[in-house]
């Protein structure tokens, strides 16, 4: 009889696979083991040569649905006249190249159960299998057993016992299985931490039916919770969490719930239906309408679907609709410990609703939006984190990427592998170095890695370089739109060069200029700009982005002078002149007044101009509410200036902000003007890269950047590149803001040092 080893690489472990591989081993009556070791899954059969191919098939082929097979290896070995089939102990070693699994949603099997009062598991809300339920948020370290999870201190009852230990149950090996008998417990408690009586979810409903506000503990942290369709409970959140329009995620009991509020894709249903059970954008209906503070000044909702048992009991039981947003003060990472959640949450949330299961490390939801038919990442965390990338990077060395300052992420890359990490957030305050910080000590410590080299930003203020720096390693800096170009190479596996539009708010350049709106020729190694929006005074630095009308005034101040205090259009007739007065005193001063070629606050002056946000309560809110007004069904665009400096051109936008203006003094409408700024903006990016084409003959261009997080603008400009015969490419796994940086680091650093 043959005998034959097969490796399994990718996500095999926690996903019920060695379960699958010994009951497809007993029904083929092989012979032989399965075990998890730190590359993955290894299997040896033995038995007739038919079976084993057959076999070999079907293990694939009819893998666990959380199942990831990235490369399968088989070598034929000596056979040992084994005579029965069994699951090896799991081994442990200084290197780990296995896989982990995301945490993953509730599966129809264990729902049935928990809605069944005739079964064990009746509304009891930790259960799971191997098919679903916690896996990176517990996870302490590789192989993926239960002793190594912070489902230890749990011992299974006798019945959970004998689940796990039966080949033929779905609980075989399901390293959380628990039941009420033996497992997590919830609590209710009131601001103050004293418990109260009685059932933690019918309390819970209760009081979310009274307009209170629930710090409810999930899976990766805790969210605050309130009713979506009271007014008065949403505005309460929004005041007590400081989070003044920024919208919040909506949590429906069923996708026919969504659809009553939204319109809904094929391909969103399949997001939103999917085991990752991301947080997904979708187009509002004119009627019926949540509560307006939910989403104020959005033309989408943002809504998942439960994703843990807890949720399906809540939304089921209560009927409700739950606004379901991060357990945070706004710009502070999510809070996961129950001390710290009542620490930092206590003058937000009225009662709490927790449980004695630990999260280990904090992980927030995913936030996705489709664009052309595919998954569109605004915040890539739960339930794909921390999921290895389909990318190869170049080289053997091992690396950790240390990602921008907003929307933070890290990257861990070994061998050609990319760990990106979940979502950190804006590094703005000692509560999200921490986690950021602990995030990578987590990833490093499961996955065994130890970084030889460092790569970070180039701004020296950042705190995610601030700690690169600290590092006794090798430091690579990468700029910021170089490492946005990289990340799309990366993950479409381009050598370059390429034609790199990167489009943000701010990015530090190398002449010390705020950058954001840029056209490089790049390659890993390096990047020539050959375009950039003119240089403009960024008045008060940071306060210009917190206040677009500066941005307004600037330019407006370049196309009239100080007669534009005299024009007659809303956001002039707004304006305080004293106001205007000290900002120009300081910028012909010099004083906190860096120069920008940012896209981000060129759009905010247009927002400013048109009357629409001259304040914003949340980083990009100006740009979003201007996309919110634009018109569909207008072709016309607005022409932007290009000028030839030697072997760069200068985009000059004072022609487009003039235009603008005279518009809005003719009365066209706020929405028509929009949209042709926005056909002028993606007019303009095809004709720079027409004319970089015809000096390089490249005809590849990567679209990255927070601007292009605007779906008019990506549209548009993708169509028109396209209709150019340019192959455009976005980024399919990472976010195209500033939360896919830390891949394009890493890729321009792992080249380096190669």
């Amino acid at each position: 009889m043959p005998r034959l080893r097969i490796r399994y690489v990718g996500t095999v472990q926690g996903v019920g696979f060695r379960p699958h591989i010994f009951r497809l081993a007993k029904a083929h009556g092989l012979a032989g083991f399965v075990n998890n070791d730190p590359a993955g899954v290894i299997v040896e059969v033995e038995g007739p040569e038919e079976r084993i191919q057959a076999f070999r098939i079907e293990s694939v082929g009819k893998a666990p649905v959380l199942a990831r097979i990235s490369e399968l290896v088989c070598e034929s070995i000596q056979p040992i006249r084994e005579k029965a089939f069994r699951i090896k102990e799991s081994e442990r070693a200084d290197s780990v190249d296995t896989q982990v699994s995301p945490d993953a949603a509730t599966c129809p099997e264990c729902l049935k159960e928990i809605f069944d009062p005739e079964d064990r598991r009746y509304r009891y809300a930790f259960t799971n299998c191997t098919n679903c339920g916690p896996r990176y948020t517990i996870i302490q370290a590789i192989p993926y057993d239960r002793p190594y999870t912070t489902m230890k201190k749990f011992t299974m009852c006798q019945k959970c016992q004998s689940e796990y230990d039966d080949p033929q149950d779905r609980r075989f090996h399901a390293q959380p299985n628990a039941c009420p008998n033996c497992g997590p417990r919830l609590i209710f408690l009131d601001r103050a931490g004293k418990r109260i009586p009685g059932d933690p979810i019918s309390k819970t409903i209760e009081m979310l039916l009274l307009g209170r506000i629930i710090a409810v503990k999930s899976l990766g942290g805790f969210q605050l919770a309130c009713d979506a369709l009271n007014q008065d409970a949403v505005k309460t959140l929004r005041s007590r969490k400081y989070r003044e329009d920024k919208p919040f995620a909506i949590m429906a009991r069923s996708l026919d719930q969504i659809e009553k509020y939204a319109i809904v894709t094929d391909t969103e249903r399949e997001l939103i239906l999917s085991p990752e059970r991301p947080i997904v954008l979708v187009p509002k209906r004119k009627e019926p309408q949540l509560a307006e503070e939910v989403a104020p000044g959005q033309k989408t909702w943002g809504f998942m679907l439960p994703y843990t048992p807890l949720h399906h009991i809540l939304l089921q039981e209560s009927g409700m609709i739950l606004v379901m947003t991060s357990g945070n003060m706004s710009d502070e990472p999510i809070a996961y410990l129950d001390d710290e959640a009542r620490s930092r949450l206590d003058q937000i949330a009225d009662y709490y609703l927790t449980h004695n299961r630990p999260i280990y490390i904090r992980c927030d939801d995913s936030v996705v939006r489709v664009v052309e038919g595919r998954p569109f990442f605004l915040r890539r965390a739960r339930g794909y984190t921390p999921r290895i990338l389909s990318a190869r990077l170049p080289g053997k060395k091992s690396i950790l990427a240390c990602g921008a300052h907003l929307k933070n992420t890290f990257c861990l890359a070994r061998s050609g592998q990319v760990i990106v990490s979940h979502h950190i957030g804006d590094m703005d305050n000692l509560e999200t170095l921490r986690a950021f910080e602990q995030g990578i000590e987590h990833l490093k410590r499961i996955f065994k890695i130890q970084p030889e080299a460092v790569a970070h930003d180039l701004h020296p203020e950042y705190l995610s370089t601030r700690y690169a720096l600290s590092l006794d390693l090798p430091r690579i800096g990468v700029q910021h739109h170089h490492a946005h170009a990289a990340a799309v190479m990366a993950e479409h596996e381009i050598q370059g060069p390429v034609i790199g539009v990167s489009m943000d708010g701010t990015g530090y350049g190398p002449d010390e200029a705020v950058w954001g709106g840029e056209f490089l020729v790049a390659d890993y190694m390096d990047f020539d700009r050959k375009a950039h929006l003119c240089y403009i005074p960024l008045p008060g630095g940071e306060q210009a982005i917190k206040e677009p009308w500066r941005m307004m005034a600037i330019y407006l101040e370049r196309i009239y002078g100080d007669e534009f205090l005299n024009l007659d259009i809303p956001s002039i007739r707004a304006l305080d002149p004293g106001k205007w007065q000290v900002l120009k005193n300081a910028v012909e001063a010099g004083l906190n007044c860096p120069l920008t070629s940012s896209m981000g606050r060129l759009f905010d002056a247009v927002s400013a101009v048109l009357g629409i946000r001259a304040v914003v309560n949340y980083e990009g809110q100006a740009a979003i509410e201007l996309e919110m007004t634009t018109e569909k069904h207008v072709t016309s665009g607005y022409e932007f200036s290009l000028i030839n400096e030697g072997d760069e051109i200068l985009i000059d936008p004072l022609p487009v902000i003039e235009a603008c203006v005279e518009d809005l003094r003719k009365r066209v409408s706020v929405g028509r003007i929009s949209a042709r700024f926005h056909n002028g903006v993606a007019e303009m990016i095809t004709e720079v890269c027409a004319l970089t084409r015809d000096q390089t003959d490249i005809n590849e261009v990567t679209l990255g950047g927070g601007v292009f997080q605007n779906m008019i603008l990506v549209r548009g400009t993708k169509s028109r590149l396209e209709d150019q015969g340019f192959r455009v490419y976005l980024p399919r796994e990472v976010p195209i803001n500033d939360g896919g940086i830390c891949l394009g680091q890493a890729a321009v650093a792992l080249r380096r040092m190669t």
